[in-house]
């Protein structure tokens, strides 16, 4: 290889679209990753750009700069998801992904309400550079204009031979020492983006645990639950029907809050009052979001490590609530605006055992807020059907699912009845108060018209929230300036993934605030221990949350794989427990429902960073902090193997349809 081939081969096109992947990927880092040195794209992703680049100039022998600008396309299109999905999600993109392509047009305001007018930068050379073949293409006609001083196609090869070899020896060394991290955050960042695309496609799933080797005995083992002092007794709801209401991107710090003066949700202050109210509790969520949330409050079980449930599951002949209920003379029905065919739900219900689903077909499309009919017209047609329900003398378990207050909390004019100060006005905190302000009246007519009805002193009614509502990952610098406000202090992950559950039924003592934690898993237990429906054949990962505490709950989503909540703090690992930060759970700042908010001493939350043997404060505000009560290296992992239990289990259950 001489040095006249090099020199001729790097004033070619390959420097030139090295140049501009560059700038993009690092555009892609500045939104993704903080404090990244200068250095770190140019090193993870140059060599798979290179790669791409290299192969162009070993197989094509006409029209490579249309191939570069194909290759250019390609990894332009994959820097651009991976910024919209962390600007949501707040983790990188992979191919899993692809099967919620078909759900993006549904929710486009979402898309375009996260869409920085400089991300579509992204294209620019794109359509610049294709606009300038085209035209030069049109003028030369079929053939193309050979270089001035063309280089020999041998010698280019052997010029892309030697990038190539170093390229792969990079790649390896980006990819190979990293992919035991537990966080994809982390993974893309040692690995590259364009690395780590690469390695999702390649990996394997872990070996599942035998089916026959999974019983209740190994879960209960695994998450050691401690017995806590009963407030109710078992079957305390026994013979009452059932109504379960989710809440559409409703998080836990809206209970109780007031601006200026004006309570934000004067309805459902007024029930957490009067009901079971668990604060801290948590959304446990996958890539389905709400269809996700439906899933595992219907089951007990966890999400998939990838994919939504209502498509990795759905075909499974599943535990579940409904079956349960059923069994024990339920009717059972869902509730939901939106088109059935939505995220899968037509199987997802099969799946579970509903009796009956009602969806747009039954609601319209008559005062639609987002892509679906009002909350006033959901709870309005459910409660004609509850009342045909309770006529016929069993009782029944019902599951609303609301939508009104749907990302990005566009409501029409006539819908906006809360006034909030100008600095609010146009901001996505100020949208999210106004929507949830709505979609607590909807709430408030429900509840009086189940009890106009005659439904509400025959009911136990479960209220909580599907998924968080604010990803701190969509907030610019003046959102985050809103919600240190209203929280009194910085907003956390903790805060973002707290989500509300309220339980209210005839006998339950008014206004019991139980502070242990719980998640979405725990619902279907704490309801069958209320209507005194035995467990004893389910299989579940949940605890009821009335009788045992000790939880640990883990997350796959919004936060890194392997993130870990007990009751004193959440664990967010890195490549694993030892390079993980605990973010203490002490400074929650709560106040009884109904109270305005007040601040906390201190602006930062307590964190402490991992050690295999015992974990040390790591930020100055530890004063009081016990270190003992932060997540240890054994509940770490037992969390983990909770986690790929349930996975294990549904992933060889049989086909719904074969054993029908």
């Amino acid at each position: 290889m001489s040095r006249s081939s090099l020199t001729r081969f790097l004033s070619g096109p390959f420097i030139f679209f090295t140049i501009i992947m560059m700038i993009k990927s690092s555009l892609a880092w500045i939104v993704i990753f903080d404090d990244i040195p200068v250095w770190k794209p140019l090193l993870t992703e140059l060599p798979l750009i290179w790669i791409g680049f290299c192969l162009i100039e070993w197989f094509a022998a006409k029209r490579r700069m249309w191939m570069y600008l194909a290759v250019d396309l390609l990894l332009s299109g994959i820097f651009f998801a991976a910024i919209m999905y962390y600007k949501y999600y707040g983790v990188i993109v992979n191919y899993h992904a692809l099967a919620q392509v078909n759900q993006v047009t549904s929710v486009k305001s979402s898309m375009f309400s996260l869409l920085d007018p400089y991300y579509l930068f992204i294209f620019a050379d794109v359509l610049i550079i294709g606009g300038i073949l085209t035209r030069r293409r049109i003028r030369l006609g079929s053939t193309e204009r050979p270089n001035r001083i063309p280089l020999e196609r041998r010698a280019r090869r052997r010029v892309a031979s030697v990038i190539l070899i170093l390229s792969m020896i990079l790649c390896m060394l980006n990819i190979y020492p990293n992919r035991a991290s537990m966080s994809e955050l982390t993974q893309a960042e040692q690995m590259g983006i364009l690395g780590y695309e690469a390695y999702t496609i390649l990996d394997r799933p872990d070996k599942p645990v035998p089916i026959a080797q999974i019983d209740q005995t190994d879960i209960d083992q695994l998450k050691q639950t401690t017995e806590l002092p009963a407030i109710l007794e078992k079957g305390a709801a026994s013979g009452r029907n059932v109504i379960m209401l989710q809440l559409e991107s409703f998080q836990n710090f809206l209970i109780g809050l007031e601006v200026d003066g004006q309570e934000i949700t004067p309805n459902l202050n007024q029930l957490a009052r009067k009901s079971l109210y668990f604060p801290n509790f948590y959304q446990q969520v996958g890539q389905g979001n709400t269809s996700d949330a439906e899933f595992v409050v219907n089951t007990s079980f966890y999400t998939p490590p990838n994919g939504a449930a209502t498509t990795v599951y759905a075909d499974k002949a599943l535990p579940s609530l409904p079956k349960l209920m059923s069994a024990n003379g339920y009717q059972t029905a869902t509730f939901h605006t939106n088109d059935v065919r939505f995220w899968n739900r037509d199987q997802l219900y099969k799946a579970l055992g509903f009796d009956q689903y009602y969806d747009i077909d039954y609601f319209g499309t008559q005062d639609s807020i987002a892509f679906s009919a009002s909350d006033e017209v959901l709870y309005s047609k459910t409660l004609d059907k509850l009342e045909s329900m309770q006529s016929s003398g069993n009782p029944f378990y019902a599951h609303i699912i609301s939508m009104s207050a749907h990302h990005p909390y566009t409501l029409p004019k006539n819908k906006v009845k809360l006034t909030l100060p100008e600095r609010y006005k146009d901001t996505l905190p100020g949208n999210y108060l106004i929507s949830q302000h709505y979609a607590d009246e909807a709430v408030g007519q429900l509840i009086a018209g189940l009890k106009e009805r005659g439904l509400w002193e025959n009911s136990m009614f479960v209220l909580y929230g599907d998924h968080l509502g604010l990803p701190i990952y969509s907030l610019d610098r003046d959102d985050k300036v809103l919600m240190k406000e209203l929280y009194g202090r910085e907003y956390t992950s903790a805060d973002m993934i707290n989500i509300p559950l309220m339980i209210s039924a005839p006998g339950v003592t008014p206004g019991v605030q139980l502070e242990q934690i719980g998640g979405q898993v725990d619902i279907l237990p704490t309801i069958a221990g209320l209507t005194g429906v035995s467990l004893k054949d389910q299989l579940h990962f949940g605890q009821d949350l009335l009788r045992e505490g000790g939880n640990l709950l883990p997350e796959r989503y919004y936060l890194p794989s392997g993130s870990v909540l007990n009751d004193a703090s959440l664990f967010i690992p890195a490549k694993g427990y030892g390079d993980g930060t605990h973010y203490s759970l002490a400074d929650a700042g709560r106040q009884d429902a109904g109270q305005q908010r007040t601040g906390v001493p201190s602006d930062e939350t307590p964190q402490i960073s991992g050690d295999e043997e015992s974990p040390t404060i790591a930020t100055p505000n530890n004063s009081g902090l016990s270190s003992s009560r932060f997540i240890t290296k054994d509940q770490y992992d037992r969390a983990l193997d909770l986690a790929h239990l349930s996975n294990s289990y549904l992933s060889q259950l049989p086909d719904r349809k074969a054993k029908q």
